[in-house]
């Protein structure tokens, strides 16, 4: 497998009562056996494509949800390493935008055949449940920076989150 750079843009999606959207998925295709892991939605930032366009694009294909980029506000977080999906090695840079809805009932038919054959599930998840979950989520530290972002605290600059792999 050759090794690439991977720049995402992902969405921390909060509804109204404070609970953050994460789908679970397989972490290597076809092996179930190596457990799932619970991600932000997201993905892929297309070439010549703005990391705001992509996170919105992203947003609609995989919840239903479609807004403009410029609903997205400014990049609160960041997190980079490397790592062996299976599917994917290389360089991997995560930018993250923060998003506060009313409410959604996510819809999953735009996902790509590849994302709907490793997703498990998804759900809402409230800040104490993302607290004391023995389940993995990423990014790491999602919790203090959602809960600055929940008080109407975000930060003047994006948050460096430890890498996850």
């Amino acid at each position: 497998m050759t090794a690439v750079r991977r720049d995402s843009a992902r969405v921390l999606l909060v509804d109204a009562d404070d609970r953050l959207l994460l789908f679970r998925s397989l972490r290597y295709p076809g092996k179930p056996e190596l457990g799932t892991l619970w991600h932000t939605p997201g993905g892929g930032i297309e070439e010549g494509e703005l990391a705001a366009d992509a996170a919105a694009r992203e947003l609609c294909e995989e919840t239903g949800l479609c807004v403009a980029p410029d609903q997205l506000g400014p990049v609160v977080a960041v997190t980079a390493g490397t790592a062996d999906l299976g599917w994917m090695a290389g360089e991997f840079h995560d930018e993250f935008f923060f998003l506060r809805i009313r409410d959604h009932d996510v819809d999953i038919r735009g996902l790509e055949e590849f994302e709907a054959s490793t997703l498990v599930e998804h759900r809402w998840w409230s800040m104490g449940e993302l607290a004391t979950t023995a389940e993995t989520v990423v990014p790491n530290c999602l919790v203090p920076l959602l809960g600055e972002l929940l008080t109407g605290h975000p930060p003047a600059n994006p948050v460096r989150l430890p890498w996850h792999h």
